[in-house]
């Protein structure tokens, strides 16, 4: 599996064109810790990558002028100096006035910016008027950067937290940003996804709902037990290889869901009264490679307050579609219908 994700990670970089947003660092260091507690080099995908990695310097507050807007060390938690991450800034924000949050969870061996490249959630920000938070994961044994999600992917053995990081991530934005409570949403690709799904059973509380692309629940149901509601948007191509449609289990791993049945996970979990999925009229064209209006949704009825269970399924799709620019503002506009009551 390992191998096969690696190859996806160059495929996922060469796919993505170059962005511009207004990234602010969150912390001028450089540095990750690894599972073990030693540090490696950050990659153009860690914080501070902001600074250099390709984004115009017109278009960047360096860690100087984010001294002089209040964000400072001082009190923050210790999860995230260790493991710094960066924040794009809608060019029309406004200090006092909330606005959403969208969480970027990057794929197992890719990383926080190539992964926000790739489903060009910074762009739409701009226009949008959302914050947009990049946070990336820690490095294996192989150097490849994952999240320890749920036990079919990515963690290979690690232990670490990344639901309390992920927690204190948020809770960082939201001491910093004015950040609307009813409108913290995450989305995932892959390895990101199962995490997005994770951090929807673990924390329900805090985020109103996610996009999972490639990335399942538990296929143990018992194991996600969320203390609410919360909107889940399941996306999945018919031919993926890597995270079947149809569910499975890579080398070595317990097994993870279908697609289909994350989706019913969600449906049960936020207590949604229809007794299966029903077809939702109007299929949607997200993909640049596929012919007409490729992909076709369904979903779970009666779902109580804001919640959802739905899935979008990309026909002849695998792990790494080439989206077209309306996959994002779809799933954003997706989700904005999906706040917290």
């Amino acid at each position: 599996m390992k191998s096969t994700l690696v190859a996806l990670s160059v495929s996922l970089i060469s796919a993505c064109s170059p962005v511009i947003p207004r990234v602010e660092p969150m912390d001028s260091g450089a540095l990750l810790a690894d599972a073990g507690g030693a540090s490696v080099d950050a990659d153009p995908g860690d914080a501070g990558a902001g600074l250099d990695a390709g984004v115009d310097g017109g278009g960047v507050t360096d860690a100087g002028a984010l001294s002089d807007a209040g964000v400072s060390d001082g009190g923050r938690d210790p999860l995230v100096l260790a493991r710094p991450f960066d924040v794009t800034v809608p060019v029309g924000y406004r200090a006092g006035t909330p606005v959403p949050l969208v969480v970027v969870l990057h794929g197992y061996t890719a990383t926080a910016q190539v992964q926000d490249m790739y489903f060009g959630i910074s762009r739409l920000a701009q226009t949008r008027g959302f914050l947009v938070a990049l946070p990336n994961g820690l490095r294996d044994d192989t150097l490849q950067q994952y999240w320890n999600a749920t036990d079919a992917c990515c963690a290979f053995g690690k232990t670490n937290d990344d639901v309390a990081y992920l927690t204190a991530v948020i809770r960082d934005v939201q001491a910093r940003y004015s950040v609307d409570p009813k409108r913290v949403f995450l989305i995932g690709h892959s390895n990101g996804g199962f995490m997005s799904h994770r951090m929807a059973c673990d924390r329900a509380g805090l985020i109103a709902g996610i996009v999972a692309l490639a990335g399942n629940v538990w296929a143990d149901p018992t194991k996600c037990t969320p203390s609410e509601g919360v909107a889940v948007l399941q996306v999945h191509g018919t031919l993926d290889p890597v995270i079947a449609y149809n569910g499975g289990a890579t080398v070595g791993q317990p097994p993870y869901p279908s697609a289909k049945d994350s989706v019913r996970t969600w449906g049960a979990k936020n207590g949604c009264t229809g007794a299966n999925l029903s077809p939702i009229s109007g299929d949607l064209d997200l993909v640049t490679a596929l012919l007409g209006d490729e992909t076709e949704r369904e979903g779970f009825t009666g779902c109580p307050g804001n919640s959802a269970a739905e899935l979008w399924t990309i026909r002849a799709a695998g792990h790494l579609p080439l989206l077209n620019d309306q996959f994002a503002e779809r799933v954003y506009t997706w989700l904005l219908a999906h706040a917290k009551p």
